[in-house]
């Protein structure tokens, strides 16, 4: 089985406990030299065992593109070698999503999250991005600090509620500001897919085959965009639309997950959505605790919901135990257990990564609201009316942007027409966390993509049991060749 399933805002991952791999004192002698960007775009890969059957090695990249100095980041690699070295076709990237997903730990999974065919016949190869786990990670808040900042208010009902937002989406901007220092503007994806082209070239690979879900779409995206001429066998899983502006992406997210929740109720039987509404209304004056006394609020209620919509097949079932419990007990402990796999925290209050932190990082220098606070307010019943559920803990997303100290880094917009050789699109016509108007938006901006449909729910459509689906992935990634036309499939 998949080792230890865990969850980000935009994709599952598969996370296992892993250990830092040692670096050999003749890379550490490399990590200590001063290279010009020519010379860092042609370095090589020590691979070392690691984990028995695995490799793993550093790859040094620079912290700012635009003056290549002293400063770079260390980039964790992990590689799953193919299992018939005699018919290897080459290596396959993967990404899991995120922002601020492992690369490194997911490609640890390499004998789950693709066929046996493939893994025959490619290397399979993950990284983390800069500053995502074990490349150089940024942890902005102690452990005590994620809890409250996770556990705070997520909407802004009263004036009250909107100043504790506030405060607290400028303490955590102040709060990563000092700890990344000069660093702080250079974790976007446009850098860490300018990381992926050095990393294409140290694999030795002329093309890039790539396997990105969710957010690892985007990251996807924007190295086609930057190197199309670098582009092999694109596998894009769980479409994020790189064009729609960050309102937009709140509200159809909203609004998909209220649509994936409608699912939900449609198929249990032992609780309703009045329930629901009822517990998050009693969450705001009578909070229901834990075990150990900890409280579920609404933002740690709402994010327990969340995590169970990804997974119609496991999710689905504890989101419908955990909420019978806590109506019929008060006992909030199973709610609470959903929303720390969410946030990626132990029984004893650790944060194993630093997914929280990173996801914001990035995402504040990947994107920036353009409204007011006045306008954010003012859309409060927009988002009311879309997404009743959600829609409320959505409406001030983004919002320690506002107050992030670094520009965004700018990447060519809108994204259309994209010139690269034949790539698979895959959506999923119920995707609470990347609505299938998203597919479809990013099959528009490549005009040599197909467009593969999963009819149903979850997030992501590859490797969830369609043999229609991942037949038509494992072909392409084989042979290149892609369909005629739109597919559309069932589980």
């Amino acid at each position: 089985m998949i080792r230890k399933p865990l969850k980000s805002l935009l994709i599952p991952l598969f996370v296992a406990l892993l250990l830092i791999a040692g670096v050999t004192p003749s890379v550490r002698g490399f990590f200590q030299q001063s290279y010009s960007l020519k010379e860092l775009q042609s370095q090589k890969l020590n691979w070392e065992v690691c984990y028995a059957s695995f490799k793993c090695a550093t790859l040094k990249v620079p912290v700012d593109y635009n003056h290549v100095g002293k400063d770079f980041f260390h980039l964790k690699v992990l590689k799953h070698e193919a299992t018939d070295p005699a018919k290897r076709i080459g290596s396959i990237v993967v990404n899991p999503g995120g922002p601020g997903g492992s690369g490194f730990d997911y490609a640890y999974n390499a004998e789950y999250i693709v066929s046996q065919e493939i893994n025959q016949r490619f290397d399979i190869v993950g990284f983390d991005p800069r500053g995502v786990n074990l490349s150089d990670p940024i942890r902005c808040l102690s452990d005590k600090q994620e809890d409250i900042y996770l556990a705070s208010d997520g909407k802004a009902g009263t004036s009250a509620e909107e100043a504790q937002l506030i405060s607290a989406a400028k303490m955590f901007a102040v709060a990563c500001a000092k700890v990344a220092g000069k660093r702080l503007g250079h974790y976007s994806t446009v850098e860490t897919a300018k990381d992926m082209e050095i990393l294409r070239s140290a694999l030795g690979e002329d093309k890039l085959n790539y396997l990105g879900k969710s957010y690892g779409t985007f990251l996807g995206t924007l190295y086609a965009s930057l190197y199309p001429q670098h582009v092999g066998h694109f596998v894009l899983d769980g479409a994020v639309d790189p064009n729609v502006s960050i309102r937009n992406q709140n509200l159809v997210q909203a609004r998909g997950f209220d649509l994936a929740l409608t699912d939900f109720f449609k198929q249990t039987k032992s609780v309703t959505k009045a329930q629901l509404v009822k517990l998050l209304a009693q969450a705001e004056t009578h909070p229901m605790s834990g075990n150990d006394k900890r409280i579920v609020t609404p933002a740690l209620l709402i994010t327990a919901v969340a995590s169970a919509l990804y997974d119609p097949q496991e999710g689905w079932p504890r989101l419908a135990s955990a909420l019978a419990k806590a109506i019929t007990t008060s006992n909030g402990q199973l709610l609470l257990d959903l929303a720390d796999e969410y946030s990626h925290r132990d029984a004893n209050g650790r944060y194993t990564d630093n997914q929280d932190d990173i996801s914001q990082v990035i995402s504040c220098l990947d994107f920036r609201d353009s409204r007011t606070l006045a306008q954010i307010k003012s859309d409060e019943p927009v988002f009311a009316q879309t997404a009743p559920i959600f829609g409320p803990f959505l409406t001030y997303a983004g919002l320690t942007c506002h107050y992030w100290p670094t520009e965004v880094v700018a990447f060519p917009k809108p994204l259309s027409h994209l010139k690269t050789p034949p790539i698979l699109i895959i959506g999923v016509t119920a995707d609470p966390a990347t609505p299938y108007e998203w597919a479809l938006s990013l099959h528009k901006a490549f005009p040599s993509s197909t467009l593969l449909t999963f009819n149903g729910d979850g997030h992501t459509g590859h490797n969830r049991g369609s043999a229609c689906i991942d037949s038509r992935v494992d072909a392409y990634f084989l042979t290149g060749k892609t369909p005629n036309g739109p597919v559309s499939c069932s589980a």
